[in-house]
């Protein structure tokens, strides 16, 4: 036995009868006749109990009156529910009294056209010889008006026959029940998914989006014609990211549509990268929708872009809050369920609703449709209440016959229906989405009864090969065909099931645009295909789309203004990651984009422009030819060098002149050729440090500069050894050839020469590139190698030039004609101030200025020592000549002893 028995008891023999006489005609839904026969027995019972009770004992629940429904008989019938009204009224219940019975209000013509759409698809099909043959679909169709509670009635009414809404019974003998096509509301298709569930009834909906009713465990009979919300969330949340839109506001109504909806756009908005600035719901069982709170958040909020999902009798209480706070300049992202809404396409909704973009159910064709809905006429559907409501709302209109009018149409309140008025220009044809939905709902119900019509025994799909009867089949028996319906409409699209009930996801993009008339026209801009072989789900005609501003330029909304390249976000504390703040990226560092995260360090060799956007090559520096102080050491090198040669000629012109001839003719020569080296060598110096010239530069310095400061060294020791030669006994005259000099000068070479060799063979310098010492400039120098090799190498100058200096002051005091020494004194304590001077120099010096300093080092002691013990002998042999003699020389001598 199916579910629990519903006992009715009226009070009074009468009702009892009334129950004994209908129990007689109606069937149980298991069809057992032991049942009946029980059930006519307690009934036979309950009334004899009753007349010995009295008229006044006995129970019973109160009778649903039920009003807002349309029926046509048939073999087998399709239930329809349809919220053909969109509004009711409000009345305060407080239970001093019996509560009003609900009334309703506002027809709305999107609904009644898919109610006619029902009515449509079931005429068709009994005129379609080829369908159902010899088989008549009948209809009963609910208006639900939005309300749960009416739902849940509608459902059980029809359930019980389309008399009386009796849980568990089936009071109509002929005509069965198919399944019911309905609801448009998420939350009220679950509830009657609950009820129709227990019986396996099958329960297609046209509208209901909620990812909720794909859970086939809960919802096993439960099919839909339009695609689940898990597809159209992600799709908001994708067209939300192709506009770059990154601050959005949320607004769902408070049902299952709305909520269940929301998570997941607000899911995917989260991935995107994008924040919410608000979420705010729609309550539904407030007569205002909650709308002055609602738009009180969206007029405070900085987001321009507000995602709405709803269905367009609960948006239009916001809708009309926002049109008197005078709240324009948003753009609207909407769901399926209004994104087509003929209520909110008037004119007085442009200012608010115009550049609204959103998601549309994808439309089909039905080929005389229009002139069905054409044909509608109080006078031909007498039995129909909704057409005459529909004609009297549609020309603003009121049939006489109605009671209490008489009076208002006399004194010319109300317009009088002539019933000549013309549907044709009053119709909007071109939107046919949720209609065709519909059709398509009823047509699988007709395909799946088909299906069962055409079953041959033997080959059934049930036990033992077994098949249904198109006259007693079990709701569960069509279920069967229903989740494997497959066939083709007539505009060649495709109506199948997936293991979920839902069908394959295909949204149209539209956008709200000022129409002719002045109305909203929803406009058709892209397309939305989760099955897209390209892989790209969203396509969007950018072009096409008009803004609420007029214009083709997408509106932003941002939290904070996007970072200009050259910054980062800097997130603020409290606040979501789309608010930020914009800090410069830091020294070094580049960012090359629009709001980026975090700035990228360049390439050693690259450095950032001003703006820091792009990395450009580092200047390059290094002492150069081009630089002016290279030009500069450059030229007074050059001309130094003659310098040393100007004195060796001046030196072989007058070699037989006894100044020269006194001051060792050889070493003198042999000095200023190292002097001129001298100088010449600080030209390695300059230029672009090559490998081979950062081998051959030091090491150069070292062994020309040995070679001079030996030079030194040996003719101050000849000084000296000449001087003691001419005491008389002493030893020392064999050590006055230029013997011991070139040894002297060789050694102090030889020396200095290992240094560097070991130098090179340990760590030669290199090149090295240098971008931390200056600031966006990359400092080309070689790098020394070995440090300790260097300064060994000018350790041991300092050692040469510190010994040639003791020699020299020693014999600082010898007579005037061998007075070499008192020069090479001074020459060698300025060579030593020099390159003391030079360490401290040298270690501070940074880029090219080191190696400057390097060379004002070679030039300023090789001039010290050109100076110091060449130019006085130049000045006698040169403007002095009288100086230049013998007897001058041997009478200077002396005067001194």
């Amino acid at each position: 036995m199916e579910g629990k028995i519903l006992f009715v008891c009226q009070e009074g023999k009468k009702s009892l009868e009334m129950l004994v006489s209908l129990s007689i005609g109606c069937r149980k839904a298991t069809r057992s006749p032991f049942f009946s026969l029980a059930w006519m027995f307690l009934a036979t019972i309950v009334l004899e109990v009753s007349t010995v009770w009295g008229s006044n004992s006995g129970c019973h629940l109160s009778p649903l009156i039920i009003n807002g429904n349309l029926s046509r008989p048939g073999d087998v019938v399709i239930g329809g529910t349809f919220p053909i009204h969109v509004d009711r009224i409000y009345n305060e219940i407080h239970f001093r009294s019996k509560p009003m019975d609900l009334k309703c209000q506002l027809l709305e013509f999107q609904n009644f056209q898919s109610m006619q759409s029902l009515i449509f698809a079931v005429e068709e099909i009994n005129m379609n010889p080829d369908l159902l043959p010899n088989i008549t679909l009948g209809f009963h169709v609910f208006d639900t008006c939005t309300v749960l509670r009416r739902a849940a009635v509608g459902t059980l009414w029809m359930l019980s026959g389309g008399n009386e809404s009796i849980p568990n019974y089936q009071c109509q003998e002929k005509a069965q029940l198919a399944g019911i096509v309905g609801d448009s509301g998420s939350t009220r298709s679950i509830l009657m998914a609950q009820i129709l569930g227990l019986y396996r009834y099958p329960q297609i909906s046209y509208f209901s989006t909620s990812p909720f009713l794909s859970n086939r465990n809960l919802f096993p009979s439960f099919f839909r014609t339009i695609p689940s919300d898990e597809f159209q969330s992600r799709g908001l949340a994708q067209l939300v990211s192709y506009f770059s839109w990154s601050w959005v506001g949320l607004l769902a109504t408070d049902n299952d549509y709305g909520q269940l909806g929301i998570q997941v756009v607000k899911q995917e908005i989260i991935m995107s990268g994008a924040c919410v600035a608000f979420v705010e719901n729609i309550l539904t069982n407030h007569p205002n929708r909650n709308a002055p709170h609602i738009v009180q958040v969206i007029r405070e909020s900085t987001a321009n872009v507000v995602v709405v999902l709803s269905s367009d009798s609960d948006f239009m209480p916001v809708v009309e809050e926002l049109l008197r706070q005078n709240v324009s300049g948003r753009v609207w992202v909407a769901s399926e369920s209004w994104s087509t809404s003929d209520l909110l396409s008037k004119e007085r909704f442009q200012k608010v609703l115009v550049g609204t973009i959103g998601f549309a159910i994808h439309g089909g064709r039905m080929p005389g449709f229009i002139e069905h809905l054409n044909s509608l006429h109080p006078s031909i559907y007498m039995d129909d209440p909704f057409v005459k409501e529909f004609w009297e709302q549609t020309f603003s209109c009121r049939w006489v016959e109605k009671d209490g009018l008489v009076g208002w149409i006399s004194n010319g309140t109300i317009q009088k229906c002539s019933g000549s008025e013309n549907l044709e220009n009053s119709i909007n044809q071109a939107d046919l989405r949720i209609t065709f939905n519909v059709y398509m709902s009823v047509y699988s119900l007709a395909w799946a009864l088909q299906n069962l019509l055409q079953c041959k025994p033997g080959m059934g799909p049930f036990h033992d090969g077994s098949c249904a009867k198109i006259s007693s089949f079990q709701p569960w028996q069509l279920l069967h065909y229903v989740k494997n319906v497959n066939f083709w409409t007539k505009d060649n699209t495709r109506i199948y099931f997936n293991d979920k009930g839902d069908p394959p996801a295909l949204y149209d993009i539209v956008n709200w645009q000022v129409g002719a008339k002045g109305d909203l026209e929803q406009v058709i801009v892209g397309i939305y295909d989760s099955s897209s072989p390209s892989g790209s789900a969203l396509i969007v005609e950018r072009t096409a789309v008009i803004w609420n501003n007029g214009h083709l330029q997408v509106l932003h909304s941002v939290c904070s203004p996007s970072c200009p390249s050259g910054f980062r976000k800097v997130s603020i504390p409290g606040k979501p990651a789309c608010c930020f703040e914009c800090a410069p990226c830091p020294l070094g560092e580049i960012s090359n984009k629009t709001d980026a995260v975090e700035c990228h360090q360049c390439s050693w060799d690259m450095w950032p422009n001003h703006e820091q956007n792009r990395c450009l090559p580092r200047t390059i520096e290094f002492l150069s030819y081009n630089d002016p102080m290279g030009v500069s050491l450059a030229a007074i090198s050059l001309f130094s060098s003659t310098v040393p040669i100007f004195i060796l000629a001046v030196f072989v012109c007058r070699r037989t002149t006894p100044i020269v001839r006194a001051n060792n003719w050889s070493l003198s020569c042999l000095l200023l050729v190292s002097l001129s080296l001298c100088f010449l060598c600080s030209l390695v110096f300059i230029g672009y440090p090559q490998p081979e010239m950062c081998l051959l530069r030091q090491v150069a310095f070292g062994l020309v500069f040995s070679l001079c400061i030996s030079c030194v060294l040996a003719k101050t020791i000849t000084v000296v050894i000449a001087f003691k030669a001419t005491k008389p006994g002493t030893k020392l005259r064999k050590w006055t050839g230029v013997k011991l000099s070139y040894s002297v000068i060789g050694l102090g070479v030889f020396i200095q020469l290992c240094i560097c060799v070991m130098w090179l063979s340990l760590s030669p310098p290199f090149p090295e590139y240098d971008s931390h010492t200056q600031t966006g400039v990359l400092v080309i120098s070689c790098n020394e190698g070995l440090p300790a090799a260097f300064w060994c190498m000018l350790g041991y100058l300092g050692l040469l030039a510190s010994i040639s200096f003791v020699v020299a002051f020693l014999a600082r005091r010898l007579p005037d004609s061998f007075n070499e020494a008192k020069f090479i004194t001074f020459s060698m304590l300025a060579f030593l101030s020099v390159w003391v001077s030079f360490i401290p120099a040298h270690l501070s010096a940074r880029g090219k200025n080191t190696a400057a300093m390097e060379i004002f080092a070679i030039l300023s002691s090789s001039w010290a020592v050109v100076v110091c013990i060449f130019v006085p002998k130049c000045v006698v042999i040169l403007f002095r000549p009288n100086m230049n003699s013998r007897e001058h020389l041997m009478k200077k001598g002396k005067s001194q002893k």
